[in-house]
Formats: structure tokens, C-alpha cells, sequence
């Protein structure tokens, strides 16, 4: 498998009647577009990274016919800042999980993510739903499971607790794993409902 750096010239020097209206405002700079996604209906989907005044060029774009919805998302600058002073990389896409807040993945060294955490400003409110090992490739129906959540699961499913009939039990499956039937019960829990989430979407 090989891969292509290409540059791409548009003669109008856009890529969308959209991008065209923020490549002609003056207060603002096109810095990158760090996410592309087409949908079905011929739409399409852009994160920016943009330099300058944001909030003007939204209020210049509010009226424009193809644009369907927007948000500015300034409030994690920050961290992009800190990204690539730590050498950390947030991967993409950046998922808006509701109106003032979005979830990420960060990937880097342990104390490189804390030490930029801990320069984060207080205005910024952070949370680290989960810890694991990245794997480029992680993104299917596992992939939102913690390793110890990973684990439990795996051993409950090899030792036949999912059978009909059901031919291990919480205690069966903490012996095994030398932990508590309590703590099996917690992380089956957890990993059943992100399993579930994450098939039904």
C-alpha cells in the first residue's frame, strides 16, 4: 500500500461556494481543514482551523444559502496549542456530544498529557472518560472499551458466560481473572452498555 502527497488547486481558488466565502474574508486566515466527511444527501461536513476573527466571518457566513448549520468551537485552542508543544496528537474527527462540550482522542506519552492538562486554563473544564493502548485501527465495536474492561469481557465470553444456558458465573469468571465478583460485575456492566451504544449508534 503506497501514499500520495498531493497538492490540489482549485481554479477558483476554493474547494466549496462556502470556502470561497471564508478564503475572501479579510479578518480571518484558512489554516487547515483538520476533518472532511461527505453524507449521503451531498453534503458535506468541514472542520476548520482558522486564524483571525472567527466570530466576524460566522456573522458574515449566518445568512449564506449553503450553509446549514455552523459552531465555533474556540474553546479548544488551548489545547491545540499545548498539542503541539507537548508533541501530542488529537485525532480526528472531533465529536460534538452536545451543545458547549466535545469529545477527543489525544494520543501521546502519559506525562506529556498530564503536564499540558495541568496548563490547561481554568475556563476549560476536562474530563478523561478513558485510558488505553491506541491502535490505529481501533474504531469497531471494541475499540470504545477500557483494556480491563476488554479483559473481563473476553474471559466472560471464552468462559461461556454469554451462552443459553449461561456456563460461568461472576464468581467463576473473578477467580479466573483473581479479582472480585463484584469488580467482574462492574466492568461487564460498563462494557455491555458501551457494546451496545456503539451498535445501535
Amino acid at each position: 500500500m503506497r501514499y500520495f502527497d498531493l497538492t490540489l488547486t482549485p481554479e477558483d481558488g476554493a474547494i466549496h461556494p462556502v470556502d470561497r466565502a471564508i478564503a475572501a474574508h479579510v479578518e480571518v486566515g484558512r489554516e487547515a481543514i483538520m476533518h472532511f466527511d461527505a453524507l449521503g444527501d451531498g453534503s458535506a461536513i468541514l472542520l476548520y482551523r482558522l486564524r483571525g476573527d472567527a466570530p466576524a466571518l460566522i456573522e458574515a457566513l449566518s445568512d449564506h444559502p449553503d450553509l446549514y448549520a455552523h459552531d465555533l468551537m474556540d474553546g479548544i485552542q488551548p489545547l491545540v496549542s499545548l498539542a503541539e508543544k507537548y508533541a501530542l496528537i488529537i485525532e480526528t474527527p472531533i465529536e460534538f456530544i452536545h451543545s458547549n462540550a466535545v469529545r477527543m482522542t489525544v494520543i501521546g506519552d502519559h506525562d506529556m498529557l498530564r503536564a499540558a492538562i495541568e496548563e490547561m486554563p481554568d475556563s476549560l473544564s476536562i474530563t478523561i472518560d478513558q485510558v488505553g493502548t491506541y491502535s490505529p485501527d481501533r474504531r469497531d465495536t471494541l475499540s470504545s472499551l477500557t483494556d480491563r474492561q476488554l479483559e473481563v469481557f473476553r474471559t466472560a465470553v471464552e468462559l461461556g458466560y454469554y451462552e443459553i444456558p449461561r456456563r460461568a458465573t461472576h464468581e467463576e469468571i473473578a477467580d479466573s481473572l483473581e479479582c472480585a465478583p463484584s469488580t467482574v460485575d462492574e466492568h461487564l456492566r460498563k462494557a455491555e452498555s458501551r457494546v451496545l451504544q456503539s451498535l445501535v449508534g
